[in-house]
This record gives structure tokens, sequence and C-alpha cells, in this order.
């Protein structure tokens, strides 16, 4: 048997997103040395077969935004009907007790409820390292479980005592964050076609950060060639502060610091008008929609209708699991489908436009040409759901997915590799890491 070879044979339907959007029938998929190397018809292969008629393949989906070490804080008392700020000052000195070993756990454990929902590929924002807790944790914990990974080097330099949220011992000096971006750059980050890690700088907010460290970030992340991600215009609150303390808004903020162009992401985005959705759509910058995270905070709906329109660059995000709380990327895309119906009626969104958002939108938002579609060509990231189930029972039309179901995948595939087999992860212990998750969870609720 050819060890580097896999034939995904017989799919019912196969969702490809590729340029033409193309919806096949009963088609086979050979993956060969981690890249899909034929798409047709009574395909053969000397490698792992994967059998596929009863099922939907789409690619693997993409997360363009989470907090992984929340997967520590969900349901906190105190935070669960609290806006932004308030929750955030809730969490913070909770946060503040974290270490290496909490950073690791909780970031294994959210990779792995985004795989069982179809994400070969997330993004993390980790923005504060509490205790000798480092990037490298949660880099570690998504070698360990065979995920493509996008971490940000994220930051906060304005504490309390500065005006900032952040109480003042979460807070770094800022010559230290720019040292520490430099180092998890030269130590991680993978430009070439493929890569499994890359890494980008990502100062918290306009709000926990000075404009002179925006600025710089940006121009380290230039000179560096790795991209640039922070929160924007998430709620009144948001806008209210940028007003009062910048003179402007947010879209603006962003443009005068060079927080705009291709290789910019900006997470949430809910309150942005339509000159910032047109600046956005000119300078090709993208967004991360939080559709449930921005539910639970009550932050409003996101004009994603609008963006996308204007050909603004859209992916989805699930947010930090304090915040959502779930970590489930095909409920994410649902999610965005009701809410621009609700917003501007039932034709504002189909569930095929939504799950392109949840796929190529997502990789497209990180700059990953090489992923997110079924093509020849590209990386063999790819997500096998299974229709025979009562969620897909009586369903005219499988392939849309995000009306009936499932959500939970049955098979996912990163570089041509298992990461779930028939529902199970397989590439890490995940009982055992469920345990350790709990017992870490029941110390810090202990320690306040």
């Amino acid at each position: 048997m050819n060890q580097s070879e896999t034939l995904i044979r017989g799919a019912s339907y196969v969702l490809t997103m590729d340029d033409n959007s193309r919806e096949l029938n009963g088609a086979d998929i050979l993956i060969r040395n981690g890249i899909i190397a034929e798409i047709g018809f009574g395909l053969t292969g000397n490698g792992r077969i994967i059998e596929a008629n009863g099922c939907v393949v789409t690619p693997g989906l993409v997360n363009t935004h989470h907090h992984l070490y929340q997967t520590l804080t969900r349901a906190v008392p105190g935070g669960q009907d609290a806006l932004l700020f308030g929750w955030l000052q809730t969490l913070y000195p909770i946060w503040s007790r974290f270490g290496p070993e909490e950073m690791f756990v909780s970031a294994q454990i959210g990779l792995a409820e985004l795989a069982l929902s179809g994400c070969s590929l997330s993004s993390d924002h980790l923005y504060l390292y509490p205790n000798g807790a480092r990037l490298d944790d949660t880099i570690e914990a998504a070698r360990t479980l065979g995920i493509r990974f996008h971490p940000t080097r994220g930051s906060m330099s304005i504490g309390e005592s500065d005006g900032g949220l952040p109480p003042d011992r979460l807070v770094e000096d800022e010559a230290a964050i720019l040292k520490d971006c430099i180092r998890v750059i030269d130590a991680f980050h993978d430009s070439s076609e493929g890569a499994m890690v890359r890494v980008g700088v990502a100062p918290c907010s306009p709000f926990s950060v000075s404009r002179e460290l925006m600025r710089d970030a940006a121009l380290l992340a230039r000179d560096k060639g790795v991209m640039l991600h922070t929160h924007l215009a998430e709620n009144d609150e948001d806008i209210a502060y940028s007003e009062a303390k910048f003179g402007c808004r947010p879209g603006q903020y962003a443009e005068e610091l060079g927080w705009t162009g291709p290789d910019v992401w900006h997470a949430h985005c809910v309150k942005l008008d339509a000159q910032e959705i047109g600046l956005f759509a000119a300078s090709r910058t993208g967004v991360a929609h939080c559709p449930c995270s921005n539910c639970r905070l009550g932050s409003g709906i996101a004009p994603v209708r609008a963006m996308r329109d204007a050909g603004v660059k859209v992916g989805l995000g699930v947010d930090g699991s304090a915040s959502n709380d779930a970590g489930n990327l095909v409920l994410e895309a649902r999610q965005s489908m009701l809410l621009q119906r609700v917003a501007r009626g039932a034709d504002a969104m189909s569930a095929r436009e939504a799950l392109w958002i949840a796929t190529r939108g997502g990789a497209q938002t990180l700059g990953r040409e090489d992923c997110g579609q079924i093509a020849v060509g590209k990386r063999a990231d790819i997500a096998v759901w299974d229709i025979n189930g009562i969620e897909s029972a009586g369903s005219w039309d499988p392939a849309a997915l995000l009306l009936a179901g499932p959500t939970r995948v049955k098979h996912l595939l990163v570089e041509g590799r298992s990461v779930v087999s028939n529902g199970e992860v397989v590439t890490i212990d995940l009982p055992q890491a469920i345990v350790r998750q709990n017992q870490l969870a029941k110390k810090l609720s202990e320690s306040l």
C-alpha cells in the first residue's frame, strides 16, 4: 500500500468551492503527498481508501478568529450576561492565573473541538502571557493534533493605571512585545505553500495598546512578511471609545496607522459604516465575522451582506470560548446565514454562500490560496460529512449542509492525514485531555 496516497471514493456530493463553484455527484478525489492530485469518476489508487457514498465532501472549514485559551473559562458566573467591557473585566483576573500548561491543554481542547466540526485550519489570537506562558505552548498543541495553524502573537500594553481595561499585571512592555514577536516569527513562521504554521502579529485592540505599538507592529509585520490582526469596531462601546480617545471612527484609526491592506484582517467589525466598508473593500482588508460571539455579547449583527456585496474578504470565526461559548465552526456558518436573514430577509444569504465563507472565504482572509477548495494542486484539507443519520433524514438537498446537518464531521483530513476518523479524533488521547482540562478549570475556580 502507498502510505502517501488516499482515495476518497464515490462521494454522493462534492462541494468544491473552486473558482467555478462546481458540485459533483459520485466523484472520487485522489490525494498524493498531502495534495489533491486528481478529481474525477472511477479513479483508482493503491493507498488507503475512504468510502464516501452517502456523504457530502467539502473543503476543510477555516476559522479566522479564536482565543483558544478561553476554553478553560466557559460559562463563568458573573460574565454570562455582561456586555464586552464588563465581561472582560470579570475574566481578566482569572486569566492572570494561567500558565504554560493551561495554554497548552486549552489549545488542544479548542482545536479538537474545531476539528470535530470540520475545521482544518485555525487562527488563534493569544494576547496575554502570564506566569511564563508563551505562544510556543499553543503551537505545540496544534502540532500534536495535526491541524493547520495560524497563531498570532497578541499583546496588551495599557493597563488600568493608564486608562486601559486590563489589570496592570497582564500588560507587557512594548519593547519586549516587539522583541518576542520577532522571536516567534523567526522560530515558527513558514511562508511556503502548504505551510502547517504561519505566525501573525496581533496587538489585542485599540483600547489595550498604544498608538505607537499599533504603528510599530504594522512596520514589523511588513518587514517580516507576516499578516496583521486585531479586534475592531466590535460594539457601540468600541465606537464610543475610539471617537472619545482618537477623535475618529475605528476604520479611520486603522487606516492612519497602516492597519489596512491585503495582509490585514480585523475581528468582528459589527459596527463598520458604509465608508469603512468601502475602505476595506478598496484596500483588500479582511474581516473575521464571529456571529455567535456577537449574539452572546449583544454586540449586534455585522453587515456581512453589505461587506460581501462591496467585495470585502470575509471569513468566519468562533471567537473565544468564553464569549461563544462553543467552538463548532459549522454551527457558526449556520448562524451567519440566519443572522443575515434576520437583518435583511430570507434571501439575504444562502446555505451555500455561508459555507463558501466558512471555507474559501476564510482561506482568502488568511492569505491561503493553497487551502479552502477542492481543486487539483491544492492542499488536501478535506471534510467528509455523513448524511445517513437523523439530521439529514428527509432532506431533499443534503448539499445544503447548513440547513439540516450534520454538525459533526465523519472524517477530517489535513494535508492528507487523518485528524478525525469515523467521528473521533485520532491524533491525541482526547478523553485524557478532557479530564485534564476539567481538572485545570476546577483548580482555577477554587483559587478565586
